[in-house]
C-alpha cells in the first residue's frame, strides 16, 4: 500500500526534529526598538538575569489592581448588558445562562493565553510590550513552517478585523443614540424617522472626534461613568416591577435563534483590545493572571452582572425585548425617558473613546509616515478622522437594526480576535517542542480554532440573513 501524500501528524514530528538539529527551536532572531530597548533573542549571553518584560516597561501613569478591576467592570457597562435581555430572548432562559458563563469563560481563557503568549514573545524578543499585530506576525514567523508564509499579511489581518470591530461598536452607539433619542422625542413631538436622527448627530460626532488627546475626554468620560451606573440602576427598578412569574418564558429558544445570542454574548463579554491595554498599563502586570487574578474577578463579576440582566430582562418583557432594554421602558414616564437621555448621553460622550482605536491605527500604521513631514499633515489627519466619522453614520443609515447590528460585529470580529488568533498565537509561540504531553495544546488550539471558526461562519450569516429579511 502506497504511503498517503500528507500525514499531519509525521509532519509535526519532522518538524520538531528539524528545529532540534538547527537549533532554532522557539524564536527566531528579530530586531526591534521599544522604549529603547534593543531586542534579540540570541543576545542574551550565558549567565545573563533572565529578561522580564514587567519590568522594563516605562508607564507613565500605572494603575494598580483595584484601579483595573474597576476599569475593566466600568468597560461592561455599556450596550451590551442593555443587549442582554434580548439575548435571552433568542436562547431561552436556561440555555441563555448556562451558554452565557461557558462562553465567558471561553473568552477569558482565551484572554489568558493571549496575554501569557504576548509575555512569552516579548521575554525572548527583549522587549517590554508588543501589540496584538505585531504578536500575531511574530508568532507565525516562528511558529510551523506551513503558517509561516502567512507572517507578512497576518499583521494586516489582525488590524482589519480589529478596525472592522471598533467600527462596528460606533455603528452601533451611533443607532443606539439616534433610537434612544427617538424614543423620548417622538412623545413631545412629531414623530421623525430615526436616520433623521442620526442625520442630526452627525455634525456632534465629528466634532467630538476631533478632538486628539483624550485627556481633555477624560472628566466627560469620569460623568459618563456615574450616569451609566445610575441608568443601569433605574433600568432594574423597572425590570423588578411587576415581574410576571417565570413560566411564562420560554426555557430554550429556537436553536436557529441561538447564532444570534451568541453573537450578541460575543460582543457584550468580549473586549481584546481593552484588556491588553489594561494589562500593558498595570503597576503589577503579573497581578492580572492566575486563578484569583484580575482578569478572573473582573471577567466573574461581568458574567454574573449579564446573567442577571438578561435573566431578569426577559423574564420581564418576553418576546418583547428589544435591542435595548431601555427601549422597552414606558416611553410616556419621566423617570423612564431620563434613562433614555443618560444612556444616550454616555454612549454619545464614549463614541469619541471608541472611535480613537481605529483612528490610532489607521493613523500611526498606514498614514503617519507618508504625511509626517508634511505641512498638511494636520489637515490630512483631521479629514481622515472625519472620514472614519462619516464612514460608521452611512452604515449606521444603511442598517439601523440595532439588535442585528451587535451581533453581526460580535459574530464576525470577536470569533477571530478574542477565540481563533489566540489559539493559533499560542500554537506558533510553543511550537514545536512545548505543546505538553500527546501535543495536548495543539489539540486544544485547534478546538478553539474551529470553534471560533464555527461561530463566525454560522453567526454571520444568519445576522445578515436576518437584516436582509428585516428590509423585505
Amino acid at each position: 500500500m502506497s504511503k498517503p501524500p500528507f500525514n499531519f501528524w509525521d509532519t509535526i514530528e519532522s518538524e520538531v526534529k528539524q528545529a532540534m538539529e538547527k537549533g532554532d527551536i522557539g524564536l527566531g532572531e528579530i530586531k526591534s526598538k521599544k522604549n529603547g530597548n534593543q531586542a534579540s533573542p540570541n543576545s542574551v549571553e550565558q549567565g545573563d538575569i533572565p529578561y522580564d518584560p514587567h519590568v522594563h516597561r516605562q508607564v507613565e501613569h500605572p494603575t494598580t489592581n483595584t484601579e483595573t478591576l474597576i476599569h475593566l467592570l466600568k468597560g461592561s457597562l455599556g450596550t451590551g448588558i442593555l443587549a442582554m435581555p434580548e439575548a435571552f430572548k433568542n436562547s431561552g432562559l436556561v440555555v441563555g445562562s448556562i451558554a452565557t458563563v461557558i462562553i465567558g469563560a471561553i473568552c477569558t481563557y482565551c484572554l489568558h493565553i493571549l496575554v501569557k503568549a504576548q509575555y512569552e514573545l516579548c521575554k525572548k524578543l527583549k522587549v517590554p510590550v508588543l501589540t496584538y499585530p505585531e504578536s500575531m506576525k511574530v508568532a507565525l514567523e516562528n511558529g510551523p513552517h506551513w503558517l509561516r508564509p502567512f507572517a507578512n499579511v497576518s499583521a494586516p489581518i489582525v488590524d482589519v478585523f480589529m478596525i472592522s470591530y471598533q467600527l462596528g461598536i460606533c455603528c452601533v452607539y451611533i443607532v443606539f443614540v439616534a433610537t434612544n433619542i427617538k424614543n423620548v422625542a417622538d412623545t413631545y413631538m412629531t414623530a421623525l424617522d430615526e436616520r433623521i436622527w442620526m442625520l442630526i448627530l452627525l455634525l456632534p460626532l465629528i466634532l467630538i472626534n476631533m478632538i486628539r488627546n483624550l485627556k481633555l475626554l477624560a472628566p466627560f468620560s469620569q460623568a459618563a461613568n456615574v450616569i451609566t451606573f445610575v441608568g443601569l440602576g433605574i433600568v432594574m427598578y423597572y425590570v423588578f416591577d411587576k415581574l410576571p412569574p417565570i413560566s411564562e418564558r420560554e426555557y430554550v429558544g429556537n436553536p436557529r435563534n441561538f447564532a444570534l445570542y451568541f453573537g450578541t454574548t460575543l460582543f457584550a463579554l468580549e473586549a481584546v483590545g481593552v484588556i491588553i491595554a489594561l494589562e500593558n498599563n498595570m503597576q503589577t502586570p503579573k497581578s492580572f493572571g492566575g486563578y484569583f487574578g484580575v482578569l478572573n474577578r473582573g471577567m466573574t463579576g461581568i458574567v454574573i452582572m449579564y446573567v442577571f440582566v438578561g435573566f431578569f430582562g426577559y423574564i420581564k418583557y418576553g418576546n418583547d425585548c428589544l435591542g435595548s432594554v431601555t427601549l422597552n421602558l414606558p416611553a410616556k414616564e419621566i423617570l423612564a425617558q431620563s434613562v433614555n437621555i443618560i444612556f444616550a448621553i454616555a454612549i454619545f460622550i464614549t463614541y469619541a473613546l471608541q472611535c480613537y482605536v481605529p483612528v490610532e491605527i489607521i493613523w500611526n500604521t498606514y498614514m503617519k509616515k507618508r504625511y509626517e513631514n508634511s505641512e498638511h499633515r494636520l489637515l490630512v489627519e483631521y479629514i481622515m478622522r472625519t472620514g472614519v466619522v462619516i464612514t460608521t453614520f452611512l452604515l449606521a443609515v444603511a442598517i439601523p437594526r440595532l439588535a442585528l447590528f451587535i451581533s453581526l460585529f460580535g459574530a464576525l470580529c470577536l470569533s477571530a480576535l478574542g477565540i481563533a488568533f489566540p489559539a493559533i498565537i499560542e500554537i506558533c509561540v510553543y511550537w514545536p517542542d512545548r505543546l505538553g504531553p500527546f501535543y495536548f495544546t495543539l489539540w486544544k488550539d485547534l478546538l478553539l480554532i474551529l470553534f471560533g471558526i464555527l461561530g463566525l461562519v454560522v453567526g454571520t450569516g444568519t445576522s445578515i440573513n436576518d437584516i436582509i429579511v428585516s428590509f423585505q
